[in-house]
């Protein structure tokens, strides 16, 4: 019986950090950040004072649409699942499985929609300045 009880006890330990961690991620999101995406983790840049990485999922549907916006600093993005996407007045174009992407400091991105029957999937690193918002729409 006591060894029933210190399954009981793990199992709602692990639960608890399950629940906080995903809580953490969804506090961090403010409301110019994309809906889609789902924050893993954060930590400060060592070495960089003002700086941190960001580490995150993000799946965006056939019909959804990424806004043109930029970062304060860095984003590197790894296609999990390629997708067709289209910017408004250019024919679609793929982004394939296994590529990668790179956006650079204030350099504005983004802006097509997701077009065909396949999700896109991203996992994203930013490297970004701490305390401003992850996805600027304001220029």
């Amino acid at each position: 019986m006591t060894q029933h009880k210190s399954w009981v006890r793990a199992g709602a330990a692990g639960l608890m950090l399950f629940g906080l961690g995903v809580a953490t991620g969804l506090v961090a999101q403010t409301p110019t950040d994309s809906p889609q995406r789902v924050e893993l983790k954060r930590t400060d840049l060592s070495g960089a004072p003002g700086m941190e990485v960001i580490t995150s999922v993000a799946e965006y549907k056939p019909g959804d649409v990424v806004d043109l916006h930029f970062h304060h600093g860095v984003e590197a993005a790894y296609v999990v699942q390629g997708a067709t996407v289209q910017v408004p007045g250019k024919d679609p174009m793929t982004l394939v499985t296994g590529g990668s992407v790179l956006n650079l400091r204030d350099v504005k991105h983004g802006g097509f929609k997701v077009v065909g029957d396949t999700s896109l999937k991203l996992y994203t690193v930013h490297i970004v300045d701490k305390g401003k918002a992850l996805y600027d729409q304001s220029r």
